[in-house]
């Protein structure tokens, strides 16, 4: 399984929402929240349902369900859309505006009340959810932890940069909560959709950050950043010299390249493997 790209599709345009896996992104989310005016949120419920209960959408991706946030309508989203013709198609619920573990918890428990079991993702876009991320991620439901700059930044009143200082932190405390529970983390979007030298530049500084993925606006964002996700022939040559040296090795270290090799640089280059193989770009046989 791999999330490289988490592109989101508007709830409300049934359209959009059978073309998106087309996109070639990793993760498709039908989003019933931020992409949806509040008028028309029955509509999108109706809409999303019934592009899930369709027997000929087939996607080759993931799927989430983004609902609203626990306390406002996620049981409603939960009861309209997860009916025993759509639950088939999907992988897992985003919840978004997660301040803490019992945010994760009560959409669980919301999910038990209507007979669904689902992994839950959860968007941190706050200054509580940035302090609570350990917790948030270490939560039995919890499947990825997302960031979300955007909201972060008008939460605590921050004036957003290009070159993201004012986030930093928390894009760093965010991916090392992920990593300490063991899930994915996927990297906050990047909103200018014209900006393509923009997007490989954050794309990669997530990359490089650790995140495992990031979040897209829009179909053009989806090549980017699988690209920039998915390590190049160079990088996975060098990371097979390293694994190769070192499977037979009795010493801690060897010499692989004029590069002292030892435990954390074998653990980037399984890494580097990982990645290429989820990808399925590259054949390791």
């Amino acid at each position: 399984m791999v999330r490289r790209s988490v592109l989101f599709s508007p709830g409300d345009q049934p359209d959009l929402l059978r073309k998106a896996p087309g996109t070639g992104t990793d993760v498709v989310v039908f989003d019933l929240e931020d992409a949806v005016a509040p008028a028309r949120k029955s509509d999108a419920r109706t809409a999303v349902h019934d592009v899930l209960a369709d027997p000929e959408f087939d996607p080759d991706c993931e799927v989430w369900v983004r609902v609203n946030p626990v306390g406002t309508e996620a049981d409603d989203d939960v009861e309209a859309v997860f009916s025993d013709e759509a639950i088939g198609r999907v992988d897992g619920v985003l919840l978004p505006k997660v301040s803490d573990e019992d945010d994760v918890r009560t959409l669980d428990r919301i999910l038990n009340e209507h007979d669904r079991s689902l992994p839950v993702m959860a968007l941190v876009e706050s200054a509580a959810g940035v302090l609570h991320a350990e917790s948030i991620a270490a939560a039995d439901p919890t499947d990825a932890l997302l960031f979300g700059a955007e909201d972060l930044s008008a939460d605590v009143g921050a004036t957003r940069t290009s070159d993201g200082t004012e986030v930093l932190y928390a894009r760093e405390h965010v991916v090392l909560a992920a990593s300490a529970a063991g899930i994915d983390a996927i990297d906050t979007v990047h909103t200018d959709i014209e900006d393509a030298d923009g997007l490989r530049e954050a794309t990669q500084f997530a990359v490089e950050l650790g995140y495992d993925g990031k979040m897209a606006i829009h179909p053009s964002q989806v090549d980017p950043i699988n690209d920039a996700f998915t390590p190049d022939e160079g990088r996975i040559q060098w990371a097979r010299r390293i694994v190769e040296a070192t499977s037979d090795a009795d010493d801690g270290v060897v010499r692989v390249d004029d590069e002292m090799v030892d435990a954390p640089l074998i653990q980037q280059a399984e890494r580097v493997l990982e990645r290429a193989h989820a990808a399925g770009d590259v054949d390791f046989d």
